[in-house]
């Protein structure tokens, strides 16, 4: 059964309803509905933290999905597992995968500089300071494209960034 008829809250079920009439009445090809439909259900189960389903149903959706823009958001997704998972490497690889079909995902930006931000936090820690500041500076270049996106975003970051000299 498609987890799109199995979720149990009434936000999800009501985003279903509203997608599956949407899939209805645009003109849309089978294919492309049909990836939009992995796409949810693995939002779906991403949003209740059945991270292997999730990642299975984005892998599908990529599978099904030709247009770049759509694409672009099911490897943010992606991104975002291998985030929570700790993987960080393998998800600045989608992160950077999302940007290059659409440069306009400030989220994709703000993740990358977390990562790169907690990573000059590790290198402190093992006293490499030099290697540090490389990571915190690119955790800057980051924050400032997704910034530049998003003005009144991303506060923290923007004090961040004057607080240590790197806001421009």
């Amino acid at each position: 059964m498609p987890r799109s008829r199995i979720n149990g809250n009434f936000i999800d079920k009501t985003f279903s309803i509203i997608a599956n009439i949407l899939l209805r009445i645009i003109p849309t090809t089978s294919g492309e509905k049909e990836a939009f439909t992995y796409y949810r259900d693995g939002m779906s189960a991403q949003s209740e933290g059945n991270y292997a389903e999730a990642l299975q149903n984005y892998y599908e959706a990529m599978r099904l999905e030709i247009d770049p823009y759509d694409r672009s958001y099911i490897l943010y997704n992606i991104g975002l597992i291998h985030t929570s998972n700790g993987e960080h490497t393998k998800a600045l690889e989608y992160y950077f995968r999302a940007l290059e079909r659409n440069p306009f995902l400030p989220q994709a930006f703000n993740n990358m500089a977390v990562i790169c931000h907690y990573r000059g936090e590790q290198a402190i820690r093992q006293g490499d300071s030099e290697i540090a500041e490389a990571w915190f500076d690119q955790a800057a270049e980051y924050w400032k494209q997704a910034i530049a996106l998003t003005p009144g975003n991303y506060i923290e970051a923007q004090n961040w960034l004057k607080i240590t000299r790197r806001f421009e």
